[in-house]
């Protein structure tokens, strides 16, 4: 488990670094408010969650990472769609995003986790946002009437995890924690040190 000393104390002053001509900083990282989120919004620990479509670890977290979150109840979960492992990869990221502005993000985003295997084509990801009941037409619309928005959401997340020094997906911070990928067990022990770190914070 990695624990994030310095770049954590860089974002608390503010600017992180600056990646791609983008500043990055904690409040983006946590409240970027294009970025989709779930869980509790008013959660005492965030997971911001950097990921991709086409990451095999990614399709083996997810669902427990899921289930960590449901049964907790208390954790904000925010989503970093990061597109790195393959060309199709930024497909998948801007299917999901596009996805979200029609309030079907988490949808989506299961949908596509679901497709088993790596390189997987954007055909087989729009086949798997229909049957999950995306409305593909407004999908289309959205993906060209919003094109703007998603490529700059998909920047700033690109340029987070430059600064971040991610070398792979899935990615996590949780708390002042950076980790991979992660069992059952292991999600809930570093979420419980999670809290444990703030509350010793607060004093």
């Amino acid at each position: 488990m990695a624990v994030l000393g310095g770049a954590i104390g860089l974002l608390t002053t503010g600017s992180l670094a600056r990646a791609q001509g983008i500043e990055v900083t904690k409040e983006m990282i946590l409240n970027d408010p294009a970025a989709p989120t779930g869980g509790n919004p008013n959660g005492d620990v965030t997971i911001v969650n950097f990921t991709d479509y086409n990451c095999p670890y990614c399709k083996q977290v997810a669902p427990i990472l899921a289930r960590v979150i449901e049964e907790d109840g208390h954790i904000r979960h925010v989503y970093k769609d990061w597109p790195v492992i393959r060309p199709t990869s930024i497909d998948g990221a801007r299917l999901a995003l596009a996805a979200h502005h029609q309030g079907k993000y988490e949808a989506a985003h299961a949908a596509l986790m679901g497709i088993p295997g790596s390189g997987i084509a954007a055909d087989q990801m729009r086949s798997a946002l229909g049957d999950a009941g995306i409305d593909l037409a407004r999908l289309d619309s959205d993906l060209s009437a919003r094109s703007g928005e998603i490529e700059d959401l998909i920047k700033r997340n690109m340029a987070q995890g430059d600064a971040l020094g991610l070398t792979g997906t899935p990615s996590f911070l949780i708390g002042p924690f950076r980790l991979s990928v992660l069992d059952y067990d292991g999600f809930k022990q570093v979420i419980a040190d999670a809290r444990a770190s703030q509350k010793d914070k607060n004093g």
